[in-house]
């Protein structure tokens, strides 16, 4: 029995692993499947626009402003032992409307946004309050997990554009006054060397973002345990959760948009 006992154990964690992911695609299919039926709770919607959104811009604002200062600096430090410093413009545009400012963006939502979620309806399970939506005949679903999914896709595309902007204003700042850029050319550079399809792969890898970010603290909320405790480990396991697989779905995402 000794011998087997480590093949047993590698056997339960796939099992859990292959149940867990079952779980979640069926939860996925019912968010999916809620979206497009009605009834649909509008001023639901509303709120969770204005509270993922707006109140999610001064963090994503800050994180990419300094992103693209840093970003800018270590380009330039590294392109002058090929005396490339040139490609400062390009380089920080490039890399904040392709990946960083989608991805960052993502990330510092996850942290403020998932853990909300997962903490709110958790909160919700554990004092019964779900259990009245359905004694109302209201399905939860529908009242709290499309609101807040949908309203995480349509926002985020337009948090990683805000952010792009700030992140390449970032890279300005720090070219222009620091490293003695001339400002006119500048932009001049950044505006010709961008193409539309960066711009448009940026903000569909943050619309599947915004729809990990929100699913993953929806779906941690309503499997939260009872208790302080059972609401702490949902709202950890939907920011570890949403970050990990929005890491993952950019590698795929990259490789799908621009592998050649």
């Amino acid at each position: 029995m000794s011998l087997l006992s480590p093949v047993a154990a590698v056997g339960r964690s796939t099992l859990a692993l292959i149940a867990a992911i079952g779980r979640l695609a069926i939860f996925v299919g019912g968010t999916l499947s809620h979206l497009v039926r009605p009834p649909f709770y509008w001023r639901e919607f509303l709120s969770q626009l204005l509270f993922i959104g707006y109140f999610s811009l001064p963090v994503v604002g800050l994180t990419t402003l300094f992103t693209g200062g840093a970003l800018a600096l270590q380009i330039y430090a590294g392109g002058a032992r090929f005396n490339a410093e040139a490609v400062v413009p390009q380089i920080v545009a490039l890399g904040m409307v392709r990946e960083l400012g989608p991805v960052l963006g993502g990330l510092m939502v996850a942290g403020r946004v998932s853990a909300a979620i997962a903490a709110e309806i958790g909160t919700m399970k554990v004092t019964e309050q779900i259990d009245a939506l359905v004694t109302l005949s209201t399905h939860p679903m529908k009242y709290l997990t499309v609101p807040r999914v949908l309203a995480a896709t349509v926002a985020l595309p337009f948090l990683a554009a805000v952010g792009n902007t700030i992140g390449i204003l970032g890279g300005y700042l720090v070219a222009v006054l620091r490293l003695d850029f001339n400002g006119a050319t500048y932009v001049q550079t950044t505006v010709n060397f961008l193409q539309a399809g960066d711009v448009i792969s940026g903000l569909v890898k943050a619309a599947v973002f915004g729809f990990i970010v929100a699913t993953m603290g929806c779906y941690h909320g309503m499997r939260s345990g009872r208790g302080a405790q059972g609401v702490g480990r949902a709202t950890t396991d939907a920011v570890v959760s949403a970050s990990v697989l929005i890491l993952a779905s950019n590698f795929l995402l990259t490789g799908l948009f621009f592998t050649q």
